[in-house]
C-alpha cells in the first residue's frame, strides 16, 4: 500500500472533507401542534406540549420576564 511522503496539514485535510460532502445539513424545524411556535422535532415545546399532548405544566409568559 502506498505511504504518504509528507504530512497532510489540518487545513488541506479539512478542505478535502468539506469537498467530499461531509458538511452538516440544515436543521429541521416544525411548528408546535399546540401553540404554533417553531421547534425542533422530537422535543418538548416551551408550552409543555409533545406529540399533541400536554406533558409538562405550561410556563407563563409573566414568569419568564
Amino acid at each position: 500500500m502506498a505511504t504518504p511522503k509528507k504530512k497532510v496539514s489540518k487545513s488541506r485535510r479539512n478542505m478535502r472533507r468539506f469537498a467530499a460532502g461531509n458538511k452538516l445539513g440544515k436543521t429541521t424545524i416544525t411548528p408546535c401542534s399546540a401553540c404554533g411556535e417553531i421547534t425542533r422535532p422530537h422535543r418538548v415545546c416551551k408550552c409543555g406540549a409533545y406529540n399533541g399532548k400536554q406533558v409538562l405544566p405550561a410556563k407563563s409568559v409573566a414568569a419568564q420576564a
